[in-house]
């Protein structure tokens, strides 16, 4: 009996040419004006995490762990901002919402990849706290210089891999519904509700990528601050709990800015569906804005270390 030939029908679905963004709904006349606090926001995120980047680069009194992961921070919001910039204002600007299936698929690894990275350097933030409190004594023998390129290497790692068989699960999807998006940018759970084909295996498998990395890194970061707050608790000098204390509040903000609009994201996707459109467009773009602009002030407020390096470069320039 012959065999029947190898075939590889998911290659031969129907994939759209072009998927359509959107810009905010219902506003469309005022995009021109709608881009200007966007641009402002841009110009903050970019200027103020090149700035992170370049003291602590450039100063080497900041060439310490604590500052290494915050670099980290600053190249991943750099990610996530470039990720979404040329999309999100060619709407504004020039209504330009077209964008190609693989152009849309290659949006989706960067942004989600800077996502997941992001989490996961929030983590080693945390770890790093963990071991400068509880453990200050054995700080330099743990958290050694090539410790921390190894922890670079898999958290670029970690934050790509899983995105491979996602991206590549979400092309033998079948697209026959309308193409247009509901965002500025191109959302894994967005694109995916367009297929005309069955999504589970996609949904399961995207839950397990988000669980595997955003939950688990979130519990674990909650884990640390609890061990933190019990050995920091133990301390008899008041004054000493409060510079323990005073240690964290940087990265307690950075990891509040990052996980309440993911988490606020992913309701309004779930239980939104009866919300005004706009209303996902807008936590959408906060979603990936507002870490990346508020991430540099808070270290530049809240650190000195870093308030006095930046300050240090202002001031030789106008010297």
């Amino acid at each position: 009996m012959a065999q029947k030939p190898i075939t590889f029908e998911w290659l031969s679905n129907f994939h759209p040419e072009v998927f359509f963004l959107t810009g905010i709904p219902g506003l469309e006349i005022s995009h021109a004006w709608i881009s200007i606090p966007f641009c402002c926001l841009y110009a903050i995120a970019l200027s103020g995490n090149g700035m992170i980047l370049f003291v602590i680069i450039t100063e080497s009194s900041l060439h310490e762990p604590m500052y290494y992961f915050l670099s980290m921070l600053s190249f991943t919001d750099l990610g996530l901002c470039l990720s979404t910039l040329v999309t999100m204002l060619g709407i504004f600007w020039f209504n330009a919402r077209e964008i190609s299936f693989d152009a849309c698929i290659g949006q989706m690894f960067f942004i989600h990849g800077f996502t997941f990275m992001e989490s996961s350097v929030l983590l080693a933030m945390a770890f790093d706290r963990f071991i400068a409190i509880c453990n200050p004594l054995r700080y330099a023998t743990i958290l050694t210089n090539s410790r921390i390129i190894k922890a670079g290497f898999a958290i670029v790692i970690r934050g790509t891999t899983a995105l491979v068989p996602l991206l590549l699960l979400l092309k033998r999807l079948s697209f026959c519904r309308s193409h247009v998006l509901h965002h500025s940018y191109c959302f894994h759970p967005d694109v995916m509700k367009l297929s005309c084909t069955d999504t589970k295996i996609n949904s399961a498998f995207g839950l397990a990528i988000v669980i595997s990395t955003a939950g688990i890194d979130s519990i674990l970061i909650l884990l640390s601050y609890v061990l933190i707050i019990r050995s920091v608790l133990s301390i008899a000098s008041p004054e000493e709990q409060k510079k323990a204390f005073g240690t964290c509040v940087s990265h307690i903000s950075a990891v509040a800015i990052f996980y309440i609009p993911m988490i606020s994201l992913s309701l309004v996707h779930r239980f939104g569906k009866h919300a005004p459109p706009f209303v996902h467009t807008l936590i959408a773009n906060v979603y990936l804005l507002i870490p990346p602009v508020m991430n540099p002030i808070i270290y530049s407020v809240k650190t000195k270390q870093i308030r006095k390096a930046v300050l240090k470069i202002f001031l030789s320039k106008r010297m």
